[in-house]
C-alpha cells in the first residue's frame, strides 16, 4: 500500500521549533529514524520510506501553512493516493499538550492549513493526526502562541511525544485507522 504523510508547518528557520510546525517536527524524526532524508522537490521537502511492506511519501510543504492544500493535492495526485491514504500530522489547539487524536475527518477547526486541504483536495474525508499543543494564551494572542516555541516546561515531554506520535502513524499503515483510533484515541 501507498501512503501520504503530510506534516504541516511554515518553511524557515524563525518558525523551526514552534508549536504550528509539530507537522514538520514529526515528520522529521519520522523520516530520520528511517535513516531517510527530505529533498526540496516540487512544492514540498519529498521523502520515500518504507514499512512492513507498505512505501510512505512523507512531505512537509513548502507553499507555508495556509496554501498546504496546494502541496497535498498536487502530489496525491503525483503519487495516486487516494484521500483515505493521506495522514496530515497538524497541531491542535482544542487538545492539551502532547493529547494525540487520529481523526478520519472532520472540519478545519479554523486551522488554515487544514481549510487549504479541504478547499484543494475534496472537502474534510481526508484522516489527521491532531497533535494537542494546548491552549494556554491570553484572548487575542493565539497568533503570537501557536508561532512560539514550546515551553521550557514543555520540552523534556516533547521526545517522548515524537515517538508515540510515530507509533501512531505505523500503527495506521499497517493495522488501519479503526484499530489505530482504539489504541491511541483516548
Amino acid at each position: 500500500m501507498k501512503y501520504l504523510i503530510v506534516g504541516l508547518g511554515n518553511i524557515g528557520p524563525e518558525y523551526a521549533f514552534t508549536r504550528h510546525n509539530i507537522g514538520f517536527i514529526i515528520a522529521d524524526e519520522l523520516v530520520k529514524q528511517f535513516d531517510g532524508s527530505f529533498s526540496n522537490l516540487r512544492l514540498a521537502y519529498y521523502s520515500e520510506i518504507s514499512f512492513k511492506g507498505n512505501k510512505l511519501y512523507v512531505i512537509k510543504p513548502t507553499t507555508y501553512m495556509n496554501l498546504s492544500g496546494k502541496a497535498v493535492n498536487y502530489w496525491m495526485q503525483e503519487l495516486r493516493i487516494p484521500i483515505e491514504n493521506v495522514l496530515v500530522i497538524v497541531d491542535d489547539l482544542a487538545l492539551p499538550l502532547g493529547k494525540l487524536r487520529l481523526k478520519l475527518q472532520g472540519s478545519s477547526a479554523g486551522h488554515n492549513g487544514l481549510k487549504s486541504i479541504e478547499g484543494l483536495c475534496g472537502g474534510q474525508g481526508y484522516p489527521r493526526l491532531r497533535f494537542g499543543i494546548s491552549d494556554n494564551f491570553a484572548k487575542g494572542r493565539q497568533v503570537d502562541y501557536v508561532l512560539d516555541t514550546f515551553d521550557k516546561d514543555e520540552l523534556p515531554e516533547l521526545p517522548a511525544l515524537i515517538d508515540k506520535s510515530i507509533e501512531l502513524i505505523k500503527s495506521f499503515v499497517t493495522i488501519g485507522p479503526a484499530k489505530t483510533m482504539t489504541a491511541f484515541n483516548q
